[in-house]
């Protein structure tokens, strides 16, 4: 077998790319707009993209969130399944907490938090979207979104995958877009 060679050897050079990824964040008055097409289409969507902005959520993460997950006085949420198999929690800053005192004022205290199933909540989203005249923006673009902003805050890396459940430097790099203007204030 010694005659034989790898042909893995004679590959020189470049190796296969990852693809590049999206890289849509909300910009302009965008976040607005969308707001204001979800109030008017109703249910619950509106409060879905606030909450997806503020935690980083996944969208079937969201989908399969239950009250008995939520401990309010740590503000903190247990997500026992991930996408990755490694169950995560997730701190609440205070408009993700408004948002749950607002559903549980409705007499939500157990079982599931949203009655949307993952892919009614990317169907709503289009909606909303096309509703707004925003183009090119998914549900899943709200992850970036919250990622990016979570870098923005001054989380460390590290911090903002321990949020988002990422389990390389590499994805949370893929999923933090920065824009410079956002740290010019920050050089003074």
């Amino acid at each position: 077998m010694e005659s034989l060679s790898n042909p893995v050897d004679l590959v020189k050079g470049q190796r296969p790319k990852l693809p590049q990824g999206r890289n849509r964040r909300l910009v302009g008055d965008e976040r607005g707009r969308l707001m204001t097409a979800a109030q008017a289409y109703g249910g619950e969507i509106g409060p879905l993209i606030t909450w997806a902005i503020e935690t980083a959520m996944r969208r079937g993460e969201i989908a399969a969130m239950r009250w008995e997950h939520l401990d309010r006085q740590a503000r903190v949420l247990l997500i026992p399944e991930t996408k990755t198999g490694t169950p995560r929690e997730v701190p609440l800053s205070r408009a993700a907490m408004a948002i749950l005192d607002e559903k549980s004022t409705v007499g939500n205290t157990g079982g599931p938090v949203w009655s949307l199933r993952a892919d009614s909540i990317s169907q709503a989203f289009k909606r909303v979207c096309k509703a707004a005249g925003i183009e090119g923006l998914t549900f899943h673009d709200l992850r970036h979104e919250a990622a990016s902003r979570l870098g923005e805050k001054a989380f460390s890396p590290l911090e903002v995958a321990a949020i988002t459940g990422h389990k390389t430097m590499q994805m949370v790099k893929r999923y933090s877009h920065f824009r410079a203007k956002d740290f010019v204030g920050r050089l003074d």
